[in-house]
């Protein structure tokens, strides 16, 4: 399995987040790529290699050209007045608010954002590009006849909607590799996010859409971020009714209770008849992740792999969360391991 990679992630470095109240460094961090790429060289996974450039094509397929925009210019326009500290949204409409987007570049942050937890730095913009040429080689691999890639993309994408960043995501790979995958002619696409928190921008993204299935394994939004969607009854619109899933778990889930929702998942998946299954790696469902509260141990990790190679079909692995830094690699290269012994 082929892992793509890139160091421009290091550039979205030094940037925090609101967190109980409190600003403090980002959870999201560069050391969780110095760790996954540390486990899975010692499993000699691999060839490991950059990505090709693909541009903005791809990208505007699936998000605003304003929101690009937005996001190509937000470092400029926050430095321009002298300011040399990390851009971090503070300002949000709410209901009755007219939703125009503002001059200034304290309320473009708020206008683009849905929380705080996306901060902006020098290099943010070359690392979110960076991410997703990542995502989208990965497609070159895996519709050239590659069984699976992984792309190891930073910072993580699923919680970007279509003009909003937020939940550490600015560009959604996976729903922008989903997007090449259809363009290059398969005619299904499933996303199976197992990430901690519900994947709401790909739901957003596809939702009206019968031609890609998302399916999410996450925590039950009435206790966790990202709060406002994931719900069980959430099932798609119009045409693209009955082809979201969403598999909500309370606090304290471990692997018996998340497992049959995996299989739940995958059994909505077969009979959907993908082409290919674009995978949204997080595993901050890990036991000892510092902002989650499921109970999954590092062996279960293995058992997920296998589920998912039992599918049989090409798949994408697009990484996603995971703040356990000590333990974010074993648990990454485990899935993998799984997937290749499934």
């Amino acid at each position: 399995m082929k892992i793509i990679h890139s160091p421009r992630h290091l550039g979205h470095s030094g940037h925090v987040e609101l967190m109980n109240g409190q600003v403090v460094p980002a959870f999201e961090k560069p050391e969780r790529v110095a760790m996954i790429l540390k486990a899975i060289g010692e499993r000699s996974f691999g060839p490991l290699i950059e990505p090709a450039a693909h541009g903005l094509a791809p990208i505007l397929k699936v998000h605003d050209a304003d929101y690009i925009r937005f996001l190509s210019q937000a470092w400029a326009l926050w430095t321009e007045d002298g300011r040399d500290f990390p851009a971090l949204p503070s300002f949000w409409g709410a209901p009755g608010m007219r939703y125009v987007e503002p001059e200034n570049i304290d309320g473009k942050l708020g206008h683009f954002s849905f929380d705080a937890g996306c901060c902006i730095v020098a290099g943010t913009w070359d690392a979110v590009q960076a991410g997703a040429d990542i995502a989208l080689t990965g497609v070159d691999l895996v519709a050239g006849g590659e069984a699976s890639a992984f792309a190891l993309c930073r910072p993580p994408g699923h919680h970007a909607h279509q003009a909003t960043m937020g939940g550490y995501c600015f560009v959604n790979n996976a729903a922008v590799a989903a997007q090449s995958f259809r363009d290059r002619g398969a005619a299904r696409v499933a996303v199976l996010d197992v990430d901690y928190h519900h994947g709401n921008g790909t739901q957003a993204i596809f939702y009206d859409r019968p031609d890609v299935l998302v399916c999410n394994i996450h925590a039950d939004p009435l206790q966790e971020f990202p709060y406002f969607l994931g719900f069980a009854d959430e099932t798609g619109a119009g045409a693209g009714e009955g082809f979201n899933a969403n598999f909500p778990l309370r606090w304290g889930a471990d692997y018996s209770g998340w497992g049959a929702a995996l299989d739940a998942a995958c059994d909505r998946i077969a009979a959907y008849g993908a082409d290919v299954v674009i995978v949204s790696l997080g595993v901050d469902t890990y036991k000892d992740d510092p902002i989650s509260q499921f109970k999954l141990d590092s062996p279960d990790y293995l058992k997920i792999g296998q589920r998912i190679a039992g599918l049989g079909k090409p798949t994408l692995f697009v990484m996603e969360g995971g703040y356990a830094v000590e333990a974010i690699g074993v648990n990454v290269a485990n899935v993998l391991e799984g997937y290749a012994q499934g």
